[in-house]
């Protein structure tokens, strides 16, 4: 195995960091007080190509992989940003561009992919439903047959920049139950407009990623036309699936530059700051461990995560990766931003020092886009053979 970055990686790399220590930490905090969406940033991203890095040459974008996706994103999230940045790039390159590159006819992508690289327009996606949680399964939001088109009728919750978003990706029931061979038949994909009739969306008051809202969004017999479908009508799961696994890369990307980030915010406090009239705090054990314990799990989930993307781009299997890489990058910005505080003491808890705003958005990343626990019951069924227990 050879764990050198090639001078193209290297170079994405700086342009990324480059990036994401422009547009720093001051920044991010004044966007989090007033709940201001990072337009100037997504659209310095954009400009720089880098929000095209995995999209085909023939629409705009780089035509390179999701290891090279995953390098910027880290990059740019530990230039000031954290997490919540990386949440941009699920929306945009991962549910947008994926999903069209894969599964668009030539018409869609040559429609909608040049526009998403460029920064013209902003994708969210509505699949998450009150009652069915992580259980996609059970999803109850119907497109029913109206014409040569479909009526969708339901709601999502907790779908992220929603009125920003100039496109939705909506997964739908497209068969009843009763219709269905099983679950996984009857599913499918729409990108719609949003702006439509019948289409409305309440914010959702949260504890962090205050820079991107989160939303219910309520359908009402909204028309759907033929040419909104993409991929095959009713298998959608099947191809969901995929696109989720690489929103997992994205996210673990961005929680392995947010354990980065924290601990330079935390080392450079305890080499300056003294107690007690002795040495700087940072010569204590007390405070060396915790911060080397998350330095410790944030290179282990960098590295799964790279293996994940290396085997996506290989075309290999790549799921059971995808989702450990992202627990372990959970727990390592979870450690790193708690332990950034803990450094800092009482200073740490206010908002100039920045690791409050940066322990508020990881906690999201042990919920979502995928609990801790989902993880454990895919790895204890898929790679330990252990019955489903669930």
């Amino acid at each position: 195995m050879d764990f050198a970055l090639t001078d193209e990686q290297r170079m994405l790399a700086e342009t990324a960091r480059r990036i994401g220590e422009k547009f720093g930490l001051d920044y991010w905090r004044a966007l989090d007080a007033d709940k201001a969406f990072p337009s100037e940033i997504w659209q310095a991203i954009c400009d720089a190509g880098l929000c095209g890095v995995a999209v085909p040459q023939q629409y705009g974008g780089s035509g390179l992989g999701m290891l090279e996706l995953a390098i910027c994103v880290e990059n740019l999230c530990a230039g000031g940003g954290g997490v919540t940045l990386s949440q941009m790039f699920m929306l945009n390159p991962i549910f947008g561009g994926v999903t069209l590159a894969r599964l668009a006819n030539e018409e869609q992508k040559a429609e909608m992919l040049p526009k998403l690289v460029g920064g013209e327009l902003m994708f969210a996606m509505g699949l998450t439903e009150p009652n069915a949680g992580s259980n996609t399964l059970e999803i109850q939001t119907f497109a029913a047959e109206d014409g040569d088109g479909w009526r969708l009728s339901g709601q999502k919750v907790w779908i992220t920049a929603v009125p920003q978003a100039h496109k939705l990706l909506v997964i739908a029931r497209t068969k009843t139950l009763a219709q269905s061979r099983g679950k996984t038949d009857g599913l499918s994909l729409f990108v719609i407009d949003r702006e439509r009739e019948g289409l409305t969306h309440q914010a959702i008051d949260k504890l962090g990623t205050r820079t991107l809202p989160s939303s219910f969004i309520y359908f009402d017999n909204v028309r759907v036309d033929p040419h909104e479908l993409v991929g095959t009508l009713h298998g959608g799961f099947r191809q969901l699936l995929d696109v989720l696994n690489t929103e997992r890369i994205v996210t673990t990307a961005g929680l392995v530059g947010t354990a980065e980030l924290a601990a330079r915010l935390a080392i450079d406090y305890a080499k300056e700051r003294k107690v007690f009239g002795g040495q700087p705090i940072g010569g204590y054990q007390a405070i060396q461990f915790p911060l080397a314990e998350s330095h410790i799990q944030a290179e282990c989930a960098r590295l799964m995560n790279y293996k994940a993307a290396a085997l996506h781009d290989a075309g290999q299997p790549y799921g059971s990766e995808a989702n450990m890489g992202k627990w372990l990058a959970g727990h390592a910005a979870g450690q790193a931003t708690d332990r950034a505080i803990q450094t800092m003491g009482g200073m740490g808890y206010s908002k100039e020092y920045h690791a409050e705003r940066l322990w508020r958005d990881a906690r999201l990343f042990r919920i979502a886009p995928i609990s801790e626990e989902m993880v454990l019951n895919f790895v204890a069924q898929h790679d330990l053979g252990m019955p489903r227990s669930y």
